[in-house]
């Protein structure tokens, strides 16, 4: 069409017959020879195709990153007891709060006396700082030294299912001081675990009192009256 347009113009001449050629329009030609867009084989979709997985693979770690902290926002309106519709910034204040408190309560303890004193002394602190699979308490006994004693404390703290993580022992005239971290696992006993932990830790302050109050036996008080007339 091209050909025999182009020719009839060739031979025929402009109307004042000069015989100059006639330039087709541009779009006129873009019509009779299409050109593919994109290089032709559509090797301009990779580009593309790239950004749009980029995308979505960001926008897929963003979920996962929220949801893990939502999940530990979750857990520490747990520990702290909140309420669950407590904001960030309340909630994040309260666990500021709580940890220097239980900082505070901490270095209480260690500064107590290590060495024992006349008195029987029984200082149970719990933690609230365990990652869900047990609870920490920190327990200290000071009382009169007797042979017992450790065998004794031994089996109440199996009794309670606890597992001893740090244990300082200091003994001075008769007397015995016991500084304990114990630990307790997550077992099939979840409703009464939960109940003895409710308690801030009473449960344990109990059987260590009633380990202290027990009764020292005869041979004992006889052994302890002969080293008392022995260092006279």
């Amino acid at each position: 069409m091209y050909r025999s347009l182009s020719g009839s113009h060739r031979d025929g001449g402009n109307a004042d017959g000069s015989g100059a050629a006639v330039a087709m329009p541009g779009y006129f030609m873009a019509s009779l020879y299409p050109v593919e867009m994109g290089g032709g084989g559509g090797g301009g979709d990779a580009p593309l195709d790239r950004a749009l997985i980029a995308s979505r693979n960001h926008r897929e770690a963003e979920k996962r990153r929220r949801e893990r902290i939502k999940s530990h926002l979750d857990r520490l309106r747990t520990i702290l007891a909140c309420d669950p519709k407590t904001d960030k910034a309340s909630l994040l204040a309260k666990a500021v709060e709580h940890v220097r408190d239980l900082k505070q309560r901490t270095a209480d303890m260690t500064e107590t006396q290590l060495f024992p004193t006349e008195n029987d002394e029984i200082v149970v602190l719990p933690s609230s700082s365990s990652n869900g699979e047990g609870s920490v308490f920190e327990a200290s006994l000071c009382c009169e030294d007797r042979s017992d004693l450790l065998p004794e404390l031994i089996e109440t703290l199996r009794s309670l299912r606890l597992k001893t993580l740090r244990a300082d022992i200091a003994t001075l005239g008769g007397r015995v001081r016991n500084v304990l971290v114990l630990a307790r696992e997550k077992e099939e006993y979840e409703e009464e675990k939960e109940e003895e932990e409710g308690s801030g830790g009473a449960f344990l302050r109990d059987a260590l009192k009633a380990l202290v109050d027990r009764p020292v036996s005869d041979d004992r008080s006889k052994r302890r009256r002969v080293v008392d007339r022995g260092l006279a």
